[in-house]
């Protein structure tokens, strides 16, 4: 478990640390969108700091996830992001969808990994 643990986490970081900087530094030309997506992509690039905002988080996420500092936080800090990767897979552009999903799956499987950290955000008091 623990090797798994390990090696989910840094294969995680890693996607989410290349995806983040190829977005910020625009290392690649980004594809070009129709319909739905192209809509959804306008909005969020007229909002101005919500893409920046999202691969910052991305970023360090994936270097907590990597350098295996701060995992639970990171783990929890990115899980909204994940989730809407998968809706945005799932509602907009549904060929994505089994790599988001093993995205999220792989993202639970650390908030189980790291349960025992959370136990004190849900102790009722």
């Amino acid at each position: 478990m623990k090797i798994a643990v390990i090696v989910v986490r840094v294969l995680l970081g890693l996607l989410f640390i290349a995806s983040s900087v190829v977005v910020l530094f625009k290392i690649a030309p980004q594809p070009e969108l129709k319909g739905n997506a192209k809509i959804f992509m306008a909005g969020v690039e007229a909002s101005v700091y919500l893409l920046p905002f999202i691969k910052i988080t991305e970023l360090v996420c994936g270097i907590a996830f990597v350098v295996g500092r701060f995992v639970p936080l990171a783990t929890v800090v990115i899980f909204p992001v994940t989730l809407n990767i998968v809706f945005y897979n799932a509602f907009v552009g549904p060929e994505g969808l089994p790599f988001a999903l093993a995205i999220l799956a792989a993202n639970l499987f650390l908030a189980y990994a790291y349960r025992k950290h959370y136990v004190t955000l849900v102790a009722a008091k």
